[in-house]
């Protein structure tokens, strides 16, 4: 008689079952800038998060219709994720398209995180230049951040649970939609 811990399929069935899901994350990035950084984040990360990316809206939804593209950024990017990382490089805080998927999160009322790169460039002030409604988000307490050499798998998983966690009524996404890239 084969009993259940004893039957290889079984087991195999009763391991995939138990084996938690790896979460989905959208990342937002500029593809022209940073694709590198992109490409380590998602090999790094792999085993722990699937990481879905736009493969350059520009390229990839072809309309000038704002509404239609927003649809498009809710229903085939952000839906079925729990958070958006923005790779926050050079010329981040000057992309259209960085910015609508920032407002697409928030209408989705996902977790919203900035990861700061080494290519990131700052204001004569000395703070580092973020897209404004990443900002907005970071000045109302929503969003979370963190520096790109500081990123484990540990601060990682750390980040996306304190982000998702976030009450909603913090979400500043009052601001108007970028209308072109600067």
């Amino acid at each position: 008689m084969t009993g259940f811990y004893s039957d290889p399929n079984m087991n195999g069935l009763l391991a995939a079952l138990m084996k938690p899901a790896r979460r989905k994350v959208f990342v937002s990035y500029h593809h022209g800038g940073d694709q590198a950084y992109y490409d380590e984040f998602s090999r790094f990360f792999h085993d722990q998060y699937e990481a879905i990316r736009d493969n350059s809206l520009e390229r990839m939804i072809q309309s000038d219709n704002t509404e239609y593209v927003m649809q498009q950024i809710r229903e085939k990017y952000i839906a079925g994720t729990s958070c958006t990382i923005i790779m926050i490089g050079a010329e981040s805080h000057q992309r259209k398209y960085l910015d609508w998927e920032i407002k697409a999160t928030l209408d989705k009322c996902h977790g919203l995180i900035g990861i700061v790169l080494p290519t990131h460039t700052k204001n004569p002030a000395g703070e580092i230049v973020v897209p404004d409604r990443f900002l907005d988000n970071c000045k109302s307490g929503y969003a979370a951040w963190a520096h790109w050499s500081e990123l484990t798998a540990q601060s990682l998983t750390q980040l996306i649970d304190t982000a998702i966690a976030k009450p909603q009524w913090q979400i500043d996404n009052s601001r108007p939609m970028r209308q072109r890239n600067g």
